[in-house]
């Protein structure tokens, strides 16, 4: 895979294993810059391991991976941290420190990694709760939030660095059918007004025609298909199938496995 300043993200061959089990199988796929990247699959399809892996917090059995052109794998902890400066991460728990008033959240990182002037970092935590539609809620306690607003406020902490990535984990889990299409709104212009390249796990269907440029789905630790949400709607793949039509695993196995066999030669 060559480099390209086209790319923002580019994982190659990527291999992640726990002990002798391959969770992740010579994954390769390139984030544009400026896009949304939607990395979508199952409950134990490899997701979660995909994600720590892309922000540096494993290191992959094999392969590597380019952020802005550097290899993130090959680099020292130092300059994963440095790195790491550049993106952003909203949880799907939102790790909010419920000791903490919500301006406090969105200042921490500031507070930790710059030389900024408490005056400066006020008014920029007030910027992005504002961004985020929740201005005037800087005294807050998270306690006092309810879940979306929880979200909108760790994704206020993301921004707080002007990264050049966000990494959303779930960011649509527990919320209703209206909160979640708000926040996809949310996500996608933030994508939008700040050309932010965004990577986004996540199971939920409903998320992935309002947000995505470009679909990665996983299935047992491969890639079985990958681009536009238009193209996966019409994709003939079984398991791809069965996923969007919510088919449960007995009436649709048979297909999918066979399928994966023949991509690894087993009869």
């Amino acid at each position: 895979m060559a480099r390209s300043e086209e790319y923002m993200i580019q994982v190659e061959d990527l291999v992640a294993k726990y002990g002798d089990r391959t969770v992740l199988d010579e994954i390769s796929f390139n984030v544009r810059r400026g896009e949304t990247f939607v990395i979508l699959g199952g409950s134990g399809c490899g997701k979660s391991t995909l994600l720590r892996n892309l922000v540096g917090l494993m290191r992959p059995h094999a392969g590597r991976i380019l952020i802005d052109g550097q290899d993130f794998t090959a680099m020292s902890d130092e300059e994963r941290t440095v790195m790491r400066r550049r993106m952003g991460m909203c949880f799907q728990s939102s790790a909010l420190f419920n000791s903490m008033t919500v301006g406090d959240n969105v200042a921490l990182p500031l507070r930790e990694h710059t030389k900024l002037e408490e005056s400066t970092i006020e008014i920029m935590t007030k910027i992005k709760l504002e961004l985020v539609g929740l201005s005037g809620f800087e005294s807050f306690m998270p306690s006092e939030l309810s879940g979306g607003m929880k979200k909108r406020a760790g994704l206020a902490r993301a921004m707080a660095m002007d990264p050049a990535i966000i990494f959303y984990d779930e960011p649509s889990a527990g919320l209703d059918p209206i909160v979640a299409s708000g926040l996809d709104a949310l996500i996608r212009k933030m994508q939008n007004t700040f050309n932010l390249t965004s990577v986004v796990v996540t199971h939920e269907m409903a998320s992935v025609n309002l947000i995505a440029d470009t679909v990665c789905m996983l299935h047992k630790g491969r890639i079985v298909a990958m681009g536009p949400p238009q193209e996966l709607t019409a994709s003939q793949h079984p398991f791809v199938r069965q996923f969007f039509e919510r088919r449960p695993e007995e009436e649709g196995a048979t297909d999918a496995q066979a399928y994966l066999r023949s991509l690894t030669g087993e009869i």
